[in-house]
């Protein structure tokens, strides 16, 4: 999976250092799917450093309990599909996430 392909199917990427380097994306990758589920649940996509997968859970930081589907890194049918079951296992897909702004700390 790249970058690119994840973003077209509507998510971003969620943790600012994994944004800056391409070499950090082949190793692990945080990503935020942006809509919520019609019961409010968020959908996130990580592929963790040293797994030869990726993993999708409502949680930004899961427990192995929490997980809902475990992906090949390569099975672009396979995310999408589970992609959908997520949803239709929340009630369906809801509205665009609201984006909070983050500023930076100044003096």
């Amino acid at each position: 999976m790249t970058d690119t392909y994840l973003r077209s199917l509507g998510f971003a990427p969620i943790r600012q250092a994994l944004r800056l380097s391409q070499t950090s994306f082949s190793q692990q990758w945080h990503y935020l799917f942006d809509h919520e589920a019609r019961d409010g649940a968020r959908l996130f996509i990580e592929h963790p450093r040293g797994v030869a997968s990726c993993r999708l859970s409502a949680l930004d930081a899961p427990l192995a309990q929490d997980i809902f589907a475990v992906i090949d890194l390569h099975d672009r049918m396979g995310l999408e599909t589970a992609i959908k079951a997520f949803y239709a296992a929340h009630g369906g897909m809801g509205p665009v996430a609201a984006t909070v702004a983050s500023h930076a700390l100044r003096p």
